[in-house]
């Protein structure tokens, strides 16, 4: 059994987002592991903060303390929701894990990737907004590109409000 694991979970603070959380914690997460949040942000001109600090590798990682005061968060251009905070906070509190936050700027399909590598991450959670055919082929699919680029594995949380099921 692997100790010390870095399970990581991209968040965008969506419904998705919060259900893939909520799915590697019951499912995943076990004492003694370290939970990586992964949030990435686009790209753009950030006047203020530690955003321009830390654009081309990322945040260093933030603990879970720094990133529930809005102070910081706000540094990082991340904007946490209660819900979210709650969740985490709370297992923190139930189980015997580390939980960080990573920020990252630009394309979410490559910034994952290359937390999966960097960080490096022993699996990654990941939701499915659960997009159409047509804004797949347009936007395409950042869980899709996760699954066939990523190092480690990938587990997808379908949003069943939005896949009809």
């Amino acid at each position: 059994m692997e100790v010390n694991r870095r399970v990581g979970v991209a968040v965008d603070f969506s419904a998705c987002s919060k259900k893939a959380l909520k799915w590697a914690l019951d499912n995943v997460v076990r004492d003694g592991d370290h939970l990586i949040i992964l949030s990435v942000l686009p790209e753009g001109h950030y006047e203020e903060g530690e955003m321009q600090l830390w654009e081309t590798t990322g945040s260093p990682l933030i603990p879970l303390s720094e990133f529930s005061d809005p102070i910081i968060s706000k540094k990082y251009g991340v904007k946490p929701d209660a819900e979210t905070l709650d969740i985490v906070n709370c297992v923190a509190r139930q189980k015997d894990i580390v939980v960080v936050m990573k920020v990252y700027w630009g394309d979410a399909r490559e910034k994952i990737c290359e937390a999966i590598d960097n960080i490096p991450l022993s699996c990654l959670v990941i939701g499915n907004r659960g997009l159409g055919k047509i804004k797949r082929a347009i936007l395409g699919s950042v869980s899709n590109y996760v699954v066939n680029n990523g190092s480690c594995p990938v587990t997808v949380v379908k949003n069943a409000e939005e896949s009809g099921k």
